[in-house]
């Protein structure tokens, strides 16, 4: 038999490859795994993490933990046990691991013993622990957990015939904060702090009164103490920005208040020699935007000053070097998920790019990392082309090192759209705004495609380079989509980000529109092929796009607000708005609220629009929604209305939600494209 030279065999075999190669389409989403929370060993030889993916029969998302070693040998799951499984965190000489698990009767905390492979629930508690923290001789756990309390009682029913059925008692409540997006009615009752033996026993609660106590906890370096934030103010409700930090006695219970300056102070972290405690928060200026800075103060709370005042960045994940000499910390920077430190001197060193990948839905800043002992960092990596993998950065290395695949069985056979940044200038005021194009897989420059604008939420968030499965469906099905940080996203300093305080939406819009200008210019957009879609502040924009000008054939409008005036007093975080977004209370500023509704400019819409909305949205209510709705329907503007049951805010919890959402915004602007697919 002829053998076929070895050159056109390669040639068959790559072109055999390649022909393997699909889109990214809608059920692989449910392949898709990340990396999550991954905490390094104090003598940074394994990594803990929690492995997340997709259940496809259940519609949900799962999460159980994995140990490998920081070489990438030894990947193995951490126990049989195919449940949830939470929040690691190892024991200070590293022989341990305590994390929290669900069971038939709730959640709760477990030991995991490295040496022989054993395993431990410790505990039989009333309701989900969180921050598991080990005291410095590993022999307690300091953990926060809810204690529940009464509802009021206004009026006394008449006791019912024995049998009769009748309605429900009413629900009532006396609370400021009494409801959550994604989490409905909120129970009464308070977080307190407990303790437990690590070898199991009875919890202990430490702390009392009616305030939350929650958030990170530290221990003192001899036990003795616990250090914690909390808002143990007498109108705490109505200071809900404030926070201050304490030391509860571990032993008494007597409090002691470190901080008393007005705005958040939390996330305490005591050094290891014992001699500082490390803090972020600011001084509330009441604006739409501060950043987040690092504080240090000396362990009885004197001498108090900040370190980071080179950054203008916020910063989050604070962790003390070994030697008590600096910081780690997390920061995004023009849409990049970073890992910095900084020395107690306040010089400032960026050690890692990429973090990020644990929000897969659209391309927000996440991710997380850890320390060891040594200074070797473990952290969530992602690129636009996978999301979270884990990587290992040690304290002599430059570069870090991906030591897991975790989609390499799934995104090796799929052809991906190409993500280029882009920046350009902005036509108001000449500042320079980032953004971002997704291209179609096997793009081809000849072509003509329809060009999708995608406006991040928040408003003070920020998108980025990192993966996406909205941005890369919607390239799948032929788009280019754009997706920029016009003023007011955060990643580029303070001022920046305070740019929309009593002007959003602003010049947002102008920033978001010169986007579309410069890839027209490009040559990668055209006029006639413009769509617009944007959830929650990104509604917002879209809806405000559509009111300013009549350049998009269609437009898909997710979760907005349309009306300041009405969704301020019934979005779950009504106290929140007032002043920090517009001055004063709605009655107060009746016009300006207005002024910046998207309503105010239903009158000038001609774009066809879908309307979209979680049935659960307690954030951007289903009424927000509807206004838009109901108001094109009544002008006879092209117009279908969305209603997704169960979802709340974050329609993408469900997988199936995500799926929904992409695939109606898709066939709405199908319905609209010049170039008709069949």
């Amino acid at each position: 038999m002829n053998k076929l030279p070895v050159f056109i065999l390669l040639c068959l075999l790559t072109l055999n490859g390649q022909a393997q190669k699909t889109n990214f389409s809608y059920l692989d989403v449910f392949d898709l795994q990340y990396v999550s929370d991954p905490q390094i060993s104090p003598n940074g030889e394994w990594v803990v993490y929690r492995r997340m993916g997709f259940d496809v029969m259940k519609d949900r998302s799962w999460g159980n933990l994995w140990l490998i070693k920081t070489n990438g040998s030894q990947h193995e799951k951490l126990t049989s046990r195919e449940v949830s499984e939470s929040s690691p965190t190892w024991s200070p000489t590293g022989d341990r691991i305590a994390f929290s698990s669900s069971t038939d009767e709730g959640a709760e905390i477990y030991i995991y013993w490295l040496g022989s492979g054993k395993l431990a629930k410790i505990s039989q508690l009333p309701f989900s622990p969180s921050v598991l923290t080990w005291s410095p001789d590993g022999k307690q756990l300091a953990f926060s957990m809810n204690v529940e309390k009464s509802a009021p009682v206004i009026a006394k029913m008449p006791k019912k015939p024995k049998g009769a059925k009748w309605a429900d008692q009413p629900r009532i409540t006396d609370r400021v904060y009494h409801e959550a997006d994604g989490r409905g009615y909120i129970k009464p009752g308070f977080n307190h702090i407990f303790t437990i033996p690590a070898d199991g026993g009875a919890p202990r609660q430490i702390t009392s009164g009616d305030w939350h106590h929650r958030g990170t906890l530290s221990w003192s370096k001899d036990g003795s103490k616990i250090y914690f934030s909390a808002n143990r103010v007498d109108d705490w409700e109505y200071r809900f920005r404030n926070s201050e930090i304490y030391s509860v006695a571990a032993s008494s219970g007597d409090i002691v208040a470190l901080t008393d300056r007005n705005g958040p102070d939390y996330s305490p972290q005591v050094s290891p020699d014992g001699k500082y405690i490390a803090y972020l928060g600011y001084e509330d200026k009441v604006q739409a935007y501060q950043l987040r800075k690092l504080q240090i103060m000396d362990v009885d709370g004197s001498n108090k000053r900040t370190i980071s005042n080179a950054l203008d960045r916020s910063i989050s994940g604070i962790r003390w070097d070994a030697k008590s000499g600096g910081l780690y910390f997390n920061y995004d920077d023009k849409g990049n998920g970073k890992i910095g430190h900084v020395s107690l001197s306040g010089k400032v060193t960026k050690l890692a790019d990429n973090r990020g990948g644990t929000t897969l839905g659209r391309p927000y800043g996440s991710g997380s990392y850890s320390v060891s002992s040594n200074g070797t960092i473990a952290y969530t990596h992602s690129r636009p082309n996978y999301p979270a993998e884990l990587a290992i950065l040690g304290s002599k290395e430059k570069k870090p090192r991906k030591i897991t695949s975790l989609n390499k069985a799934l995104l090796d056979y799929k052809t991906l759209g190409k993500v280029e940044e882009v920046w350009y200038k902005s036509s108001f005021d000449n500042r320079d705004i980032q953004g971002w194009v997704v291209y179609p897989p096997n793009y081809d420059a000849s072509k003509k495609y329809p060009f999708m604008v995608e406006n991040h939420g928040g408003p003070i968030l920020n998108y980025g380079d990192r993966f996406s499965i909205e941005m890369q469906l919607y390239a799948s099905e032929g788009y280019i989509v754009f997706y920029p940080n016009a003023r007011g996203s955060t990643s580029y300093g303070e001022a920046f980000g305070n740019l929309l305080y009593n002007n959003y939406p602003g010049q947002d819009y102008d920033d978001t529109m010169d986007g579309v200008d410069h890839c027209i210019k490009m040559g990668i957009a055209h006029e006639d092929q413009l769509f617009v879609t944007g959830g929650s502040a990104g509604g917002i924009m879209a809806a405000w796009m559509i009111g300013k000008n009549n350049r998009f054939e269609s437009a898909v409008v997710a979760k907005p607000v349309m009306n300041w005036i009405s969704k301020t007093l019934v979005a779950d975080n009504y106290f929140g708005y007032a002043n920090s977004r517009y001055p004063g209370q709605p009655w107060e500023n009746f016009e300006g609220y207005w002024k910046f509704s998207p309503l105010s400019l239903v009158g000038n819409i001609e774009t066809p629009t879908m309307v979209m909305v979680g049935m659960n949205d307690l954030r951007t209510p289903p009424s927000e929604a509807k206004q838009l709705y109901h108001a094109l329907k009544l002008r006879k503007i092209e117009t279908v209305l969305v209603e997704i049951p169960g979802a709340s805010h974050g329609i993408a919890s469900k997988p199936s939600n995500l799926i929904t959402k992409i695939a109606h915004t898709v066939t709405w602007f199908d319905k609209y494209r010049s170039d008709k697919r069949e």
